[in-house]
């Protein structure tokens, strides 16, 4: 990170020049400890830092990921049939966004439910469908799973569809193979989403995306 190499050598050379300049003959270890501290590691911004967001940290999906996942699925769909069919029909097809299902031995719920309201967005952004909140269907499967005294019931889906008046709706796994050898780990990634139409469980649509993410010695 060369802005915050550059920020901790500034430091540095600040806090000598007034250590050089001070009325005092010797500079004690307390002092010396103090300016460490005083240049340790530095926040910073995207913004401040380009390409911050391009390193991989970890073998996770991370944003990055995400958004080239993301884009290579809506652009698929926007190559689709279905999405011709859309385009020439009179009235705006009411469509919703289930979870994608993690199937992976990865800690990634979180990042998967950020990729869902980007999907929302797209799809809202299209002005061509009556997009169903993703909050109100999260609310309607929390009622659901009360109801049955447990967790949700993936096969209520339809049910939930039906009672928010959908005609349509998005959803789809990811799941991984993690391999390791003595000095490397590789873990890849394979997203599928699904365009489902509510009346007759057909798959509309439906893309696979690959990600590769390694650790190497």
């Amino acid at each position: 990170m060369l802005f915050a190499r550059a920020s901790n050598l500034l430091c540095y050379a600040s806090l000598m020049a007034k250590l050089l300049t001070t009325r005092r003959h010797f500079v004690t270890l307390a002092t010396l400890g103090a300016a460490a501290t005083a240049c340790g590691p530095t926040y910073v911004r995207g913004s401040e830092e380009p390409g911050l967001d391009d390193p991989a940290m970890s073998t996770r999906l991370d944003k990055r990921d995400l958004q080239k996942a993301l884009h290579e699925q809506l652009e698929s769909f926007r190559d689709s049939r279905i999405f011709g069919e859309f385009q020439g029909a009179t009235e705006p097809p009411r469509v919703s966004i289930f979870p994608l299902a993690n199937e992976t031995s990865e800690h990634i719920d979180s990042a998967l439910d950020a990729l869902l309201s980007d999907v929302e967005t797209w799809l809202v952004e299209a002005d061509m469908f009556d997009v169903v909140s993703v909050e109100r269907q999260r609310q309607m499967m929390a009622e659901i799973a009360k109801q049955q005294g447990g967790g949700f019931d993936e096969t209520k889906v339809a049910a939930v569809n039906a009672q928010l008046g959908t005609q349509f709706y998005f959803t789809g796994k990811v799941y991984n193979a993690d391999e390791r050898t003595e000095d490397a780990r590789r873990v890849q990634y394979f997203m599928f989403m699904q365009l489902i139409e509510v009346a007759t469980s057909g798959i509309k649509w439906q893309h696979k995306t690959e990600i590769t993410k390694a650790l190497l010695d």
